[in-house]
Formats: C-alpha cells, structure tokens, sequence
C-alpha cells in the first residue's frame, strides 16, 4: 500500500456503524506519508465519554494523545469510531486512558506514544492518568498537552 493508497480501509469514505463496544471496534492504519522523518502526530479529544463500571454514570475527559510515527499513522475516521465506542462501555479511568494507549501502540508500532487522560471529577476529585511508552525520542518537538488542573478544565 502506498502512502497514498487507501484500498485496504474499511471505514474512509463509507457510511460505518458505530461499534457497540471497544473491543468490537477496528483500528486502521495507513502507511506515513513521511517514512524515515520523525514528527509528532496529536489527536485530542476533548468530550471524552465512558461509564463508571460501578454506577452506570457518565465519565467524562479530555484526551490528548501524542505519538511518534514509525511506519504507520492511525486512520482518523477509524480512530473517532473507536474513542466513541467507549460511550456505553463501563470501565475505570486508568483501564480506559490506558488501554486506549495500548490498543494504538499494539496496531501502529510506533517510535513513541503517550496518553494523558484528565478527567473530570468523580466523586469530587479528578483522576487524571497518563502513560507513555518510555522516553520521547531526541530531536522530535513534543509540545506540552497543557490541559489545566481542574476548574473547570478550561
């Protein structure tokens, strides 16, 4: 598949259903359009929703998701379907902020990722949880994710 090559999608340019569940949706990739170039890629997602796996309430984050592409780049489209999956899906901040990072990381291989997960309060406190999977790699500009403490998350 060429950089600019999309045949293999599944999701890019159709009407795709919403996946009921994280586990059922399917991340896609695309090859870098800049293979052997180290850049930052950051999808944040500011209206975040899960479900407390205790109460059935509503949670809700702001994500900021930075990575550093080795040969494959996450299909957007793909990416939105798979972060809204989380709406019905009960689960703790940490297994949410967490696996999400892990889900990516198990699809594009990439040089480098981290998750920051700022959520708002549950019970009065926010529990914000952030993963990386290790140093970020020299010479590659990572901005700050700049996401306030809470009051009100901006």
């Amino acid at each position: 598949m060429s950089s600019h090559d999309v045949s293999g999608l599944t999701m890019l340019g159709q009407n795709t259903q919403q996946p009921a569940s994280p586990e059922e949706a399917v991340l896609e990739r695309v090859p870098t359009p800049h293979a052997g170039l180290r850049y930052c890629v950051r999808f944040t997602a500011p209206e975040f929703t899960s479900l407390c796996p205790m109460t059935g309430q509503p949670d809700f984050a702001h994500l900021v998701i930075d990575y550093v592409p080795d040969q494959w780049i996450v299909e957007s489209k793909s990416l939105k379907l798979f972060l809204t999956s989380f709406r019905n899906h009960g689960a703790f901040h940490e297994a949410c902020t967490v696996g999400i990072g892990q889900r990516l990381v198990e699809t594009l291989s990439p040089v480098w990722l981290r998750i920051g997960g700022y959520w708002y309060p549950r019970g009065g406190i926010p529990i914000d949880v952030f993963w990386q999977t290790g140093t970020a790699p020299d010479g590659v500009w990572i901005p700050a994710q700049d996401v306030p403490n809470y009051r009100g998350r901006g």
